[in-house]
């Protein structure tokens, strides 16, 4: 049975930023990520929300952290009670959905990994025959793999739209070393995520990384390899030459595409349908990836 959505935290008294799925608590030496059942589309928050999704996010994301073991990131504890909340905090409410993390300085940078041509990444190879300015041979079909896995970083976006840029200017902003190192790691992590989700049945197309700096080296932060921050094609379905069956956000995306609505006016209420739906891709990319029911 699912439960109501949560659309919004609430901690009396503790600073708070709230991005597109995540309200963010300043405790000071620490933070505090709770992630709502908002859901994002085309740079506007969707209604309603997709019960329990941000408890998805959180296990998946709980799930690769721990995995990526030799990988320094910003995880603390799972369990909000580890810092001095509220008298009032609803610890039901926030149960499942929580990460205790360390306070890092955020790179403005997406840290985007390509494996297949899909997304803008097909759009722009349509128009360039290149991805974010890296050429790429010819004849390549919509969600054909890449020669190799391709790093394209992109704008950090509170709101609105992330946008694409060169390697050389995010070098330029945050130094050539950084720079480099960011865009190895980010590979790294996603040959070695795909190589995983392969085994489980999951294609992983592309996905986005973000980091923080913590006493001058960088470390993983956010969310990692989730149906938000990803796209997961189910590999018994995979056939290149079209758009692929996801487990990820892309349904909504689709549905989306089949309304009147001209995406720069409030857009139109998810049929109960589509939310239902979307909730079971998310539970089915948890269950396909960790071999377990989610729960919390």
């Amino acid at each position: 049975m699912a439960s109501a959505a949560l659309i919004e935290s609430s901690l009396s008294g503790i600073p708070v930023k709230r991005g597109k799925v995540r309200d963010v608590y300043d405790f000071e030496d620490r933070l505090l990520f709770v992630a709502t059942d908002r859901i994002s589309a085309f740079d506007w928050i969707l209604s309603p929300g997709i019960p329990d999704k941000g408890r998805i996010l959180t296990q998946i994301s709980r799930f690769w952290f721990e995995r990526f073991k030799e990988i320094p990131n910003h995880l603390l504890s799972m369990n909000p009670a580890d810092l001095p909340l509220p008298d009032q905090a609803d610890l039901a409410v926030l149960q499942g959905r929580c990460m205790v993390v360390k306070k890092t300085e955020v790179v403005p940078f997406e840290c985007v990994v390509r494996g297949y041509l899909s997304g803008s990444g097909w759009k722009d190879y349509l128009s360039t025959r290149a991805v974010c300015g890296i050429e790429l041979p010819e004849g390549l079909q919509q969600s054909d793999p890449l020669p190799q896995p391709l790093f394209t970083p992109a704008t950090k976006a509170e709101t609105g739209h992330d946008e694409n840029v060169s390697f050389q200017t995010m070098s330029d902003a945050i130094g050539q070393e950084l720079a480099e190192n960011l865009r190895d790691l980010s590979i790294q992590i996603y040959q070695q995520g795909s190589d995983y989700a392969r085994e489980r049945g999951i294609i992983l197309a592309d996905t986005k990384f973000e980091f923080g700096i913590l006493d001058g080296k960088p470390i993983l932060i956010d969310e990692v390899l989730t149906p938000d921050s990803s796209r997961f094609w189910p590999a018994e379905r995979y056939v290149p030459g079209g758009p692929q069956p996801s487990l990820d956000k892309q349904f909504v995306r689709d549905w989306l595409e089949t309304t009147t609505w001209d995406k720069n006016s409030p857009p139109p209420e998810l049929p109960e349908e589509i939310v239902s739906n979307t909730r079971e891709k998310y539970f089915e990319a948890f269950r396909m990836l960790t071999g377990m029911e989610c729960v919390w």
